[in-house]
């Protein structure tokens, strides 16, 4: 073999030895693959400080705070809604309920018609196969998609972009122990907790091969659990562990507890397989709830009220982003976020385009890698009624329901809440009042006028529905 032959030869097995080393490199760095995995984990009627990593001392959460240690805590972190299906619609559309029409569960006129002054808006039920969702955008950004878990937004999850759907349909609440009676979920056998097949069904989700190593397709996993919404059913060992526990003020319901603990377990064995898997420095992991609490199962003192009630313990929610590398650890942020922005955060992080419709939210990139975003307000519009749960515990405005008719805006440290039965405005300074249990509309009429106009144009821009017509049912007091 002659001298250039030679040389031909060696620079082949060079170059081959060059791109085994390469990919060899890539396949060990946990890192390698340009878009992150995500993993999207919704807690159902878990309040604000039911975990340990928002001070809790009654609830056990040991993964969820160890989560919370290895990520960024939001202190305040809101929902768009304050109860189930429009929360969902929400995050999944990126835009507020007036524009999807989803304002509540089932109907919009609860409670007692003769206490009823105003004919609540007709609601929606179902998000419109016509909105562009989150996980649409994910879908043709090349990601692999999967539901498991609740959905409540229609009859089915894969109308709406994903392709692997588990336990998800139209309903809302389900029995959390076997035979569960769910279609797109087979029943395990008898006494199986929900929450443990639910995982289970991720951890099946996750094993399954996916190109690795260049991981060329990333996964998004949204894994929003049953629990922690009623009925309260849990294993009877952790029952009885917290029937012995000593309690809590306001944090003493043992059945909810071990429904806590055991959401908490699961979360931990999500984490623990993206870990074995080799890809847990890749994977956003977001834990959050879709509302507030309920108050009577579980008091959030000092925020005032629970889910249904547009007070704080209604919309206010736990919140815990982790992102290794990008995201430090051990970090707080006390600056108001809202599920909105989940769909513009992802589409930055990706480097998508925003959609055609509109997108209300705003990318919150910027606050996970320590900088800071612009002041802003937030809005909510419930032209509906939802009935007390509890008169006693609900702290609601009043005790018959956990909301009436209304609007609400958050602006820097105040918050206005406009009644339309009565015309009624209510302000607070939640920096020195978080509790709202002080209304000072009275005493700064220059508050009121700018926060009111805000909402009045935010109103008109969305075209919200605003309640006029008089209920004929209506009794007055």
């Amino acid at each position: 073999m002659n001298r250039n032959a030679f040389f031909i030869v060696g620079l082949f097995w060079t170059c081959q030895l060059l791109a085994t080393t390469s990919l060899l490199a890539q396949s060990k760095s946990p890192t390698s693959p340009a878009k992150p995995n995500i993993v999207l984990i919704i807690a159902d009627d878990l309040g604000w400080k039911d975990v340990g990593f928002m001070g809790s001392t009654f609830y056990e959460t040991p993964n969820l705070d160890r989560l919370a240690a290895q990520g960024m805590k939001f202190t305040t972190a809101y929902t768009a809604a304050a109860n189930c299906a429009p929360s969902r619609a929400c995050l999944f559309s990126g835009q507020y309920s007036p524009r999807h029409g989803i304002y509540t569960v089932a109907n919009a006129d609860r409670g007692d018609a003769k206490t009823r002054k105003l004919i609540p808006v007709k609601n929606n039920e179902v998000l419109p196969d016509s909105v562009y969702t989150l996980t649409e955008a994910l879908r043709d950004a090349g990601y692999q998609t999967a539901s498991i878990g609740k959905w409540h937004l229609g009859k089915s999850p894969t109308t709406q972009g994903f392709i692997y759907n588990r336990a998800g349909d139209e309903r809302g609440m389900n029995k959390h122990f076997s035979p569960y009676g769910i279609p797109t979920l087979p029943d395990g056998p008898p006494g199986e907790y929900l929450t443990d097949r639910l995982t289970n069904e991720a951890l099946t989700f996750l094993d399954q091969p996916r190109d690795r190593p260049n991981a060329a397709r990333p996964f998004f996993l949204y894994l929003p659990y049953y629990a922690v919404h009623t009925p309260l059913q849990a294993p009877d060992s952790l029952v009885k562990k917290y029937e012995r526990k000593p309690k809590s003020p306001g944090h003493n319901h043992a059945t909810y507890a071990a429904m806590i603990e055991s959401l908490d377990s699961n979360v931990g064995r999500i984490l623990k397989k993206l870990e074995a898997l080799g890809l847990d420095q890749n994977t956003i992991v977001i834990f959050t709830s879709d509302n507030g609490g309920i108050r009577s199962i579980s008091r959030q003192d000092p925020i005032r009220a629970g889910k249904g009630s547009y007070y704080e313990g209604g919309v206010r929610v736990p919140l815990v982003v982790r992102w290794p590398g990008i995201v430090a650890a051990g970090s707080t942020s006390q600056t108001p976020v809202i599920n909105l922005d989940y769909y513009p955060t992802f589409l930055d992080i990706l480097k998508r385009p925003k959609p055609s419709q509109p997108l209300d939210g705003i990318s919150i990139l910027p606050l996970l890698t320590g900088k800071s975003v612009a002041e802003r307000p937030f809005f909510w519009h419930f032209p509906i009624y939802l009935e007390a749960y509890d008169q006693q515990t609900d702290n609601g405005r009043d005790p018959l329901f956990r909301t009436r008719l209304g609007s609400t805006i958050r602006l820097g440290d105040w918050k206005l809440h406009e009644y339309f039965e009565d015309n009624a405005l209510e302000l607070y300074n939640l920096k020195t009042d978080l509790g709202e249990q002080h209304n000072i509309a009275s005493e700064n009429p220059a508050v009121v006028k700018k926060l009111h106009t805000l909402l009045q144009n935010w109103r008109a821009k969305q075209a919200a529905f605003i309640p006029t017509e008089r209920n004929p049912a209506y009794v007055a007091p």
